[in-house]
């Protein structure tokens, strides 16, 4: 593990693998270097990429300097982009696909190509309330340190049936959601004040940019539809039977091609 200094002084925690040009990898919810899936994704990749997981702010065994803000968050990716040469790649999966495409506006052309997995965002209009709501009560309850309900919380909006919510709570693995809890806030910033598709600003993206989802939940293949046809560079791939939790071993190739340059149509 090492450390990077973001432009607030905040140390980032990361890990570098593998050999040849720089992807960093971008966490959706919850998860972080020794909790998730981007271990192993980097493990995938490493044969041709040289491969950066960290811990985003709040998580694992980065730093968390106040106050939040998205801003703050893309810097830490901004210094881990120094920190790999002065460009990379960036994958983002789920809420870390909407942290990826920000940077991606915000950088400058540091992101060579960005490459995301079902951001969540939801221009259905019962969707967009929901989560007005959703995120009214999420700072109620971080608001109250009831770290414990806001995970709760956010598992009942992705449609965790309640009786496997409550099993978790008295599971082991359930005090590592409580201690990351307060970054629901920040994944929520990231897909804005009502989670639509962010096709407008989508549009002004120059990098290239592939848009996966799987056929699991129908509202993502409309999402990375629009976000496809907004984005003027963008590729689109549906990968056949995959659930959000997409497998990592059909991930790897589309990643792998698309980030080596091969099949530019789109799909």
């Amino acid at each position: 593990m090492k450390k990077v200094i973001s432009r607030d002084g905040t140390q980032v925690a990361y890990d570098k693998e593998g050999t040849g040009p720089a992807v960093i990898l971008v966490d959706g919810a919850l998860c972080y270097r020794s909790f998730g899936p981007m271990s192993h994704l980097a493990e995938l990749l490493s044969p041709q990429f040289t491969v950066f997981t960290y811990d985003r702010r709040g998580r694992g065994e980065s730093g968390d300097t106040k106050p939040y803000s998205i801003e703050r968050e893309i810097e830490d990716l901004d210094a881990l982009i120094e920190e790999a040469g002065g460009s990379a790649f960036l994958f983002g999966t789920s809420s870390g696909g909407a942290l990826a495409l920000e940077a991606t506006l915000k950088l400058d052309g540091k992101v060579k190509k960005l490459a995301m997995y079902e951001p969540p965002y939801n221009s259905d209009q019962a969707a967009r309330q929901a989560w007005k709501e959703y995120r009214k009560q999420l700072a109620e309850l971080l608001g109250a340190d009831r770290r414990g309900d806001a995970a709760a919380l956010f598992m009942s909006l992705v449609d965790t049936p309640a009786d496997q919510i409550e099993g978790m709570r008295h599971a082991p693995m359930w005090p590592m959601f409580e201690a990351v809890a307060p970054t629901l806030a920040y994944d929520a910033e990231a897909l804005g004040d009502d989670r639509s598709v962010p096709v407008k600003r989508a549009a002004s993206l120059s990098t290239p940019v592939l848009v996966m989802n799987g056929t699991a939940l129908p509202f993502m293949l409309e999402t990375a539809n629009a976000l496809s046809q907004a984005i003027p560079h963008a590729q689109h791939r549906t990968l056949a039977g995959q659930t959000h939790d997409v497998n990592l071993e059909v991930l790897t190739p589309e990643l792998a091609k698309f980030f080596n340059g091969h099949g530019d149509s789109n799909i």
